[in-house]
């Protein structure tokens, strides 16, 4: 019998890149296995020579660094068998290069590596360069979602404002994964799935078109735009061997890294899938037919983004989760140290967790919004119903923990969710697992079946595309 094929899958991520192999497998409960996976620290930011401290921007050259250590690091019997690769990344951001010469191909030993040339710096989707000022200036886009600071489209508009010399450099553009793999292939043009193009803005995700005739009239370099094509198709084969990877070897267009996370775990269209760590994000695919409207509402808490087979993803993305208990075990720590005493953060955590789980209840509430949100920026924190009998470390770190999942709640309710057909909610994240108070809350809020500790992993989600795409056409 002749081997499973093996799918490589690549994600370019703002703070590291990942690549993981996987293995059908119609006996595991999943349907794959993972024979090998590698991370390693990106390290590529830099600083912008024209945005100045606004700006956010990494050495592309840096993180193909990163992703050929990857690559290197996994074994090289395994990659001899890979059939297909999946790619996925950071949504939003945008780099230029000159077309047939963003890279060369060389021989590093027994591999081959592309290095790139005539390329830009990625300006990643932290960007800061376009203020509210500046983005009023712009058109209105043809879409159901609005422009914001750190899109593809913004930042385009900004170099023709602030630096036209810098994009007359280049004539063509794309995120870092659609960069990756159109290098792999060689394609002449790069090819974008509308999951990044509607990241960029000015995409229409019902007619699967740019917004073109509203550039061209603002002066918007629309050549700079890639075509477009259905994620989960193949859009080219590998130009060259890459490591041990054989010459033409499908690979999949590039997908956002928010729906290959996504893909990673839902395991049916019915679960929400939540993941709760710096931030948290709550997601559920939206039923079959349904249409966003066709006018972006930045006060809306949930935002609507295209899925697969022209499906779409409801997603509460608020800005407050794992980084509000960091903000609260840090202040702890400063007290104490006023207080002349040291103690540990690991030992802060551990003990305030423990408190609030021997804490049922409280009548205690906190709103954690220290970031406010999205769509609602200017909105703070802020604590109410204190009484003295509601001022433990119990009550307030159980109040916490409730008002974290109270605020998401809020975004996109229970009650939602169930319009939307979900039946179970598959719970990740480094600061739900590790925080059996979070989960409690998230099971008062949201009485679902929940499944906690699902490995959530966007190198995952992009194999998982192209090897299930690979079995059914096998089956056909």
């Amino acid at each position: 019998m002749a081997s499973p094929p093996v799918t490589l899958g690549i994600d370019l991520g703002t703070t590291s890149v990942k690549a993981a192999l996987l293995e059908a497998a119609p006996d595991h409960p999943s349907g794959f296995v993972v024979l090998a996976s590698c991370a390693r620290a990106a390290r590529a930011e830099t600083e912008s020579s024209v945005a100045g401290s606004q700006g956010q921007e990494q050495d592309v050259s840096r993180i193909i660094q990163a992703l050929n250590q990857c690559l290197d690091a996994l074994p090289r019997q395994q990659l001899r068998r890979v059939g297909g690769i999946g790619v996925s990344g950071q949504m939003h951001g945008v780099m230029f290069w000159k077309a047939g010469q963003g890279c060369e191909w060389m021989n590093a030993g027994p591999a081959s590596v592309f290095k790139p040339r005539a390329v830009s710096h990625l300006v990643t989707w932290q960007d800061g360069r376009c203020s509210s000022g500046f983005l009023a200036s712009l058109p209105q886009p043809e879409s159901h979602l609005s422009v914001a600071t750190g899109f593809g489209c913004a930042t385009i508009f900004w170099f023709l404002k602030n630096s036209p010399e810098f994009l007359k450099s280049y004539d063509a553009a794309g995120t870092i994964q659609d960069y990756v793999v159109a290098m792999l292939c060689g394609l002449p043009r790069p090819l974008m799935s509308d999951q990044n193009a509607a990241s960029w803005g000015y995409f229409n995700t019902q007619s699967q078109s740019w917004n073109l005739e509203i550039l061209r009239v603002a002066g918007f370099p629309v050549y700079l735009l890639p075509d477009i094509a259905e994620p989960g198709s193949v859009v080219g084969r590998t130009s060259h061997s890459w490591f041990e990877v054989p010459k033409g070897t499908q690979v999949g267009i590039a997908l956002g890294d928010l729906q290959a996370s996504v893909y990673s775990c839902m395991g049916q269209r019915t679960d929400a899938v939540l993941n709760i760590s710096t931030s948290v994000q709550l997601a559920a695919s939206m039923p079959l037919g349904f249409q966003p409207a066709q006018t972006p509402n930045p006060a809306a808490p949930v935002a609507f983004f295209p899925y697969f087979n022209r499906t779409y993803l409801g997603v509460a993305a608020s800005l407050n989760g794992g980084n509000v208990l960091a903000t609260f075990v840090h202040m702890l720590i400063q007290w104490m140290a006023d207080l002349g005493l040291e103690i540990e953060e690991s030992t802060v955590y551990s003990r305030m967790i423990q408190a609030a789980a021997q804490q049922k209840d409280t009548h205690l509430t906190i709103t954690p919004t220290v970031l406010g949100e999205r769509h609602l920026p200017d909105q703070l924190a802020s604590v109410t119903r204190i009484s003295n009998s509601d001022l433990s470390l119990g009550h307030v770190t159980r109040a916490l923990c409730r008002g974290i999942v109270q605020n998401l709640h809020s975004m996109l309710p229970f009650q939602q969710l169930t319009e939307w057909g979900v039946e179970r909610m598959m719970g990740s994240g480094s600061a739900l697992s590790r925080n059996e108070v979070l989960k409690q809350e998230v099971q008062k809020a949201f009485p679902l079946p929940v499944s906690f500790g699902q490995d959530v992993d966007a190198a995952f989600g992009a194999a998982l595309v192209m090897l299930r795409r690979d079995l059914s056409q096998e089956d056909n």
